[in-house]
């Protein structure tokens, strides 16, 4: 890792120091949401506790982090612990702690690569390049999102856009985003990008609710020299729901690199209340 990575902003957010079994960290202001930290760093922050971890083996391929509660601004304690390995895939269990309560649990699955047979069949989503693009003002939006210049194609949050109708027919999002200042894509900001959409309900509504994402899950297609072959270049985000019943909707999204590589999906279920 450079000298300027290990100077980002990012990196110190979600830095860990380990003691025996294990890592403590930090949350920080500048990643804070309206109600704890940003979701996507901490997620990013669970899963560096893997990627440290020195029996990791593998790349990760998958990722479910549980809020089970806000995490308070200060230091916490991760524990990662790998609870099977076979011969591809290897299997790990993880918790956040503050104080003598778990906050959030998480599982995540690694494994080894191989080449093989590959095809995508969903579609590069048909968006003007990200050079023709405005940037979102961000002007009174939470401390996370200075952290990412995000050029919105459709699907702003209402509180930001110009339509003054009560709701859109739609909640879908498409927007060019990278992190702010630039770095290099890896397995973490991208975890920290997939949860960088705005909740879907305020895209689709004019009011703003209470809200809080109860479970995210990222699949990674993407491997090591993919991203590094990416490097510090925008990515397109594309992001809808599917529903929203009763108090609870989810999200799905898929992450893009400009030339048509899909890179991950993700999925999340979020609590809303009226």
């Amino acid at each position: 890792m450079s000298s300027t990575e290990q100077n980002h902003p990012f990196d110190t957010a979600t830095q860990l120091t380990r003691e025996s079994n294990d890592f403590h960290g930090q949350t920080s202001k500048r990643y804070n949401n309206m109600v704890g930290p940003f979701g996507g760093v901490t997620a990013a922050t669970l899963l560096r506790s893997v990627l440290e971890h020195p029996e990791r083996q593998g790349i990760p391929v998958s990722l479910t982090i549980n809020y089970a509660a806000p995490v308070s601004d200060g230091g916490f304690t991760i524990q990662a612990e790998p609870a099977r390995t076979n011969r591809s895939t290897q299997h790990w269990f993880i918790k956040l702690h503050q104080g003598d309560k778990t906050v959030v649990t998480g599982t995540a699955v690694f494994a080894y690569r191989r080449e093989t047979w590959s095809t995508t069949e969903t579609e590069f989503p048909k968006v003007p390049p990200a050079n023709e693009v405005s940037s979102l003002p961000t002007e009174g939006l939470p401390a996370w999102v200075q952290n990412y210049h995000i050029k919105t194609v459709e699907g702003v949050p209402l509180q930001l856009s110009q339509t003054k109708t009560e709701e859109t027919a739609d909640s879908v999002t498409k927007q060019w985003i990278q992190d702010e200042p630039r770095r290099p894509l890896d397995f973490l900001s991208l975890t920290a990008i997939c949860d960088a959409f705005f909740p879907r309900i305020y895209v689709r509504r004019k009011e703003m609710v209470p809200i809080g994402t109860v479970s995210l899950t990222i699949y990674f297609h993407a491997d090591k020299k993919t991203l590094d072959e990416h490097g510090d270049k925008e990515v397109l985000g594309h992001a809808r729901a599917l529903q929203f019943h009763n108090g609870f909707f989810d999200q799905t999204g898929e992450i893009w690199t400009p030339e048509g590589k899909l890179l991950a999906t993700t999925s999340q279920f979020v609590y809303y209340k009226e």
